[in-house]
């Protein structure tokens, strides 16, 4: 099936601007003393800029880099087209543009390459939104809704718990102290004829009750 080619003006318009302005860029760098296929070359490192600097913005519009050298390249594709409108004496190029032209192919060298290799900060993805997975529970029905309703049953009262009763306390009566406790209840049996009262014993020996009472059980005074 054949297909008619119908031109677009605004590719037309695209090709002439183009031609116009290689020209241009041709035409200031062999004044500037790039001569032969030097002068040639000049026209298409500012274009291919251009085009670098356009791609970079297309995915990343708030580039800074980008548009600091798409601005780079079109200034100097526009400047090149003001300066050959007959503002600029082509036979006596200043030295100024003579070092403006000398160094422009490091220039877009140093561009191309930052806007080639340099990341782009890619714009954020919407975090998916997760439904809540579907459930072949049936409905609670009018009753359980009720129960659910409710308020829970309130707990029993905690008793509380009966505390330990002591044991007695018994004092440990070291074995030396109650040899010498029976010493002197066997001493007052001896001497007076009857067995030694407890409290005798205590304040001869100054301990306090319990030991006493302790000591006085052990030898069998009570």
């Amino acid at each position: 099936m054949n297909r008619s080619i119908r031109p677009d003006a605004v590719l037309v318009q695209a090709v002439i601007a183009g031609a116009l302005s290689f020209a241009h860029l041709h035409d200031i760098a062999s004044a500037a003393g790039q001569d032969g296929w030097k002068a040639w070359a000049y026209p298409i490192s500012v274009d291919l800029l251009l085009v670098a600097a356009w791609r970079r913005l297309r995915t990343a519009r708030r580039d800074r880099a980008a548009w600091t050298w798409f601005v780079i390249a079109l200034f100097a594709s526009l400047g090149a087209n003001i300066a050959t409108a007959g503002l600029l004496d082509l036979t006596q190029v200043p030295a100024w543009l003579r070092i403006l032209v000398a160094g422009w192919p490091a220039l877009a060298f140093l561009g191309g390459t930052l806007l080639v290799h340099s990341p782009a900060t890619p714009a954020l993805a919407p975090e998916p939104v997760v439904s809540a997975p579907a459930t072949d529970e049936p409905a609670p029905t009018e009753v359980e809704m009720s129960r659910e309703s409710e308020p829970p049953p309130a707990p029993a009262p905690e008793l509380p718990a009966a505390e330990p009763v002591p044991a007695a306390s018994v004092p440990n009566v070291p074995p030396a102290l109650l040899d010498h406790a029976r010493k002197i209840a066997d001493t007052h049996r001896v001497t007076t004829g009857a067995p030694m009262a407890p409290d005798a014993l205590r304040a001869r020996l100054g301990l306090p009750a319990p030991m006493a009472d302790a000591i006085a059980t052990e030898l069998q005074l009570t």
